[in-house]
Formats: C-alpha cells, structure tokens, sequence
C-alpha cells in the first residue's frame, strides 16, 4: 500500500532504486515502458545478447534512446543513464546495482544469473519461471543465505496467484484450488509448432508477418506452459499438483466455486489445496460463457463447521458467487498486465525487502513427457517442440522415478524408447555436463536426501 510513496521518496532523495534487465523481448519491453514512467526507478543498464535490439526496444517504448544511452556504469550512475552491454555479468556486477530482473526465457541464463546476483549480493526479480521451476527452491535458498531477495516477477501469473493465496489464508480462509485460465483442449497436448496456428486460430500469414515464434507459442498451446506455472505456484505457496496432471476443466467465472471444490463434495479436485488451470472452452471446441482466459483465481471456503454459519451468510449478504452449499466462493482477477506490473516486485525486493513469492520447498516439478512414441536415437526438443510436452508432477513422485525436468529436455538425445504420454527419465537420456544439470543436480540431492521431497527450502 505505500511502494509508490516510498518510490517518490527516494525520487526526492536523488537515491533512485537502480535495476538492471537481462532480456530486451516481450515482457523486458513491457516492464521499459512503465519504467521509464515510474518515479524512484533508474534504469542502470540492459543486457542482451544483441544491444542493437536493447536500443530498439527502447525506442519502441518511448525512450529517447540517444540521450539516455552512456559508455559506462560510473556515468550512469551520475547522469541518471543507460548503459547497453552484452555482458550479463558485467551487469549484475556493477557498483550501485540494486535489482536484477531476469528475462531471458532461457532456464540455463535464469540460472547462472540467479547464481550471479547472489554472489554480488543483487535482488533478483525471476521473470524465467522455467529456471524458477527447474532450480527455484535451490536459487531462493542461495539467495536467502546472500541476505537477498529472490522474487516471482508481479504481473506474470504466478505471483499474482500468490499474492490472492497470500490474501486469503492471512484473512482466515481455506484455500481449496488457485491458477489461472487458459485456452485448452486436451488435443492440444500433441500440439506442434506446425499445427499450433490452428489450434490458436491464427491465420499463418498473420502469425509470420508478426514474427511469431512457432515454438514459443505451441509451449502455451500444448500446456507446458501452464504446467510450469502450475508448479512454480506450488512451490511458492505450498498447494499440491494433481497427481496425474492438471484437469484443464471447463469453468467460466461463475462457475468455479462449484467446479474447483473436493471430488467427495461434487467438485474435480482429488483434495483441497491444490493448483488447477480451467480452461476457456468446452470440450466440443464452443467457448466457455465468462470465461477466465487471460486471468487468474482463488477459490476459498469458510470454516465446515457450524462456526462458521455466520461467514457463510456473509457470502451471501454480500453477493458472492458461491457453490449451492454456500461454503464455496471464489475471487478471481480477469486480465494480467505481464511486464507493466513488474514495477512491484522491483519496489518490493528494494524498499520492503520483500518477493512477489519465493519457493517455499519442492513439492511440484515438470516432467518432460513424450507427445508420441518415441524411438531410441531420437533427439528432444524441448518446451513447444515435437517431441515432450510438460506435465506437473508432485516433486515425490518426480524424484522417486527419476523422471527429467522439462527444462533440460532440449537437444538431448533418447538411448531408450519412451511410450506417448510416459515421462522421459534421467536414465532414458544421454545428456552433457553443464551448470543446469549440476545445480538441478544438486537440489535433486538435496530435496532427495531425506527422502522428503517437500522439505522447506
């Protein structure tokens, strides 16, 4: 309720909180074009790959590139410049770096600057949820015994499902399920980057004029992407993955009291507390009426008990939309801003000290799982490829069938057949040393070594 004072403040002061964003894409773009609009924010530099691009984006969001860009971090922290580099490290290293926020999209990248900004004692704002799903529980572990803050980036679902989980359980709720909508059939889980534009129902034409990545876009399609974010949630606040995979039911705002309520009560959850995505259309293909594609939920009860006649009638004084027992109701926040909101996370981890989320423990991963039969001798291509799509897994289970995480699931070839709809295994791989393999390694030891996959980060 105070970051934008607290902003303000430091604006006066002259001690402007200072950020650092890896990645120039889409949602680094989006979180340039409200930086540049938000007081007690400087912008100390951007890395990427190709500062070319860097400079274009900021262009494209209302920057005046020329006059803001500097040669070198000393001058930008006098001058209030930008400094454009394709060194990450030089990035995060540089003196009077507050907030490093990560959004390459790339696990292996979201790791190795996680690791980074830990050693020089930076905030890090995880936009990458693959790396947060692959390594988060280790990262945030990391961070915390640094002294720093690692954080979900606000704007992005994940978050934003903490934060109403967060919501709930601190004004005495029970949290039965929380997620988001999306946009699913359950075809789609054989999606590919050649039928994705169907299923989306872009016209080709239109989808290669914008520069639409087939790939990126089919890891929405074929829900890995939803898996992913599933899980990261999970992790974050403690609510359990369904053990076969996420429903995707069809459930439209109103609907989901009754629909994201336990089995035994009539609902589709194997138990209270879990995370579900429902999805905008009908198993027939017709939309959903007041569907939740592009926003999020929380579903919340009042106590069972007859103690708890009096919040049940509140509901309904209040015009909750409830189950027909009246226990059930639900919040829910229909769009999400993506990088526009990221601003909060960034105040958050400099002012208050505090996340957006941050992984409690390991209870859920993502298994990579094959789209068809796959032969041995044949090569994965990771998250919207051909190959494996991403299904959530409680972390137990994951670890004690020693199934590979999807996010290390690219150009890594089979040595055994894998069965549709089968997880991939460590054993079934021929993978190559790397630093993702070790740290993802590593936490699985961690995680493994008492044989308690939920054990508190």
């Amino acid at each position: 309720m105070n970051l934008a004072r607290k902003l303000k403040q430091r604006a006066a002061d002259g001690r402007p909180v200072r950020v650092g964003l890896i990645g120039a894409g889409k949602f680094g773009s989006m979180f340039l074009a409200q930086l540049r609009t938000t007081p007690g924010l400087h912008l100390l530099g951007i890395a990427d790959l190709s500062p070319e691009r860097a400079k274009q984006a900021l262009t494209e969001t209302g920057w005046d590139a020329d006059a803001v860009v500097v040669r070198d971090f000393s001058t930008a922290r006098r001058t209030g410049g930008t400094v454009l580099t394709d060194d990450a490290q030089a990035l995060i290293a540089a003196d009077g770096l507050d907030v490093v926020v990560e959004a390459t999209g790339s696990p292996a990248a979201g790791i190795a600057h996680a690791l980074s900004a830990a050693r020089n004692r930076r905030h890090i704002v995880m936009v990458t949820v693959e790396a947060d799903v692959l390594a988060g529980p280790l990262l945030a572990r990391k961070a915390r015994e640094a002294g720093t803050i690692y954080s979900a980036a606000y704007g992005d679902q994940p978050a934003l499902v903490c934060e109403m989980v967060d919501w709930a359980e601190a004004c005495g709720f029970r949290v039965m399920a929380a997620g988001k909508g999306t946009r699913h059939l359950p075809a789609y889980h054989q999606s590919t980057p050649e039928t994705v534009w169907d299923n989306l129902a872009i016209p080709r034409e239109m989808a290669a004029k914008g520069g639409m990545n087939p790939q990126m876009f089919n890891s929405f399609v074929d829900g890995t992407k939803s898996a992913i974010e599933m899980a990261s949630i999970s992790n974050m606040t403690g609510l359990k993955a369904p053990r076969d995979g996420l429903l995707f039911p069809p459930c439209g705002v109103d609907d989901l009291p009754s629909v994201l309520r336990p089995a035994t009560e009539g609902g589709v959850l194997e138990e209270e507390g879990m995370v579900e995505v429902v999805s905008s259309l009908h198993t027939d293909g017709s939309p959903v009426f007041r569907d939740l594609r592009w926003g999020v939920y929380v579903v919340l009860a009042a106590d069972p008990s007859a103690r708890g006649d009096y919040s049940r009638r509140c509901f309904k004084e209040y015009g909750m939309v409830t189950d027909p027992s009246g226990r059930y109701t639900a919040l829910y926040r229909p769009y999400h801003l993506i990088g526009m909101e990221l601003g909060i996370s960034v105040a958050a981890a400099a002012l208050r000290e505090e996340s957006s989320g941050t992984p409690i423990g390991f209870l859920s991963d993502v298994a990579a799982t094959a789209k068809r039969d796959l032969a041995a001798g044949e090569m994965l291509d990771g998250e919207g490829g051909y190959t494996v799509y991403g299904r959530i897994m409680r972390a137990e289970d994951s670890l004690a069938r020693g199934v590979l995480p999807i996010g290390l699931a690219h150009r890594v070839r089979l040595k055994a057949p894998v069965k549709q709809g089968e997880p991939v295994l460590w054993s079934d791989v021929e993978i190559a040393d790397s630093d993702a393999v070790r740290v993802r390694s590593e936490m699985e030891a961690m995680f493994s070594s008492d044989g308690r996959a939920a054990r508190r980060a």
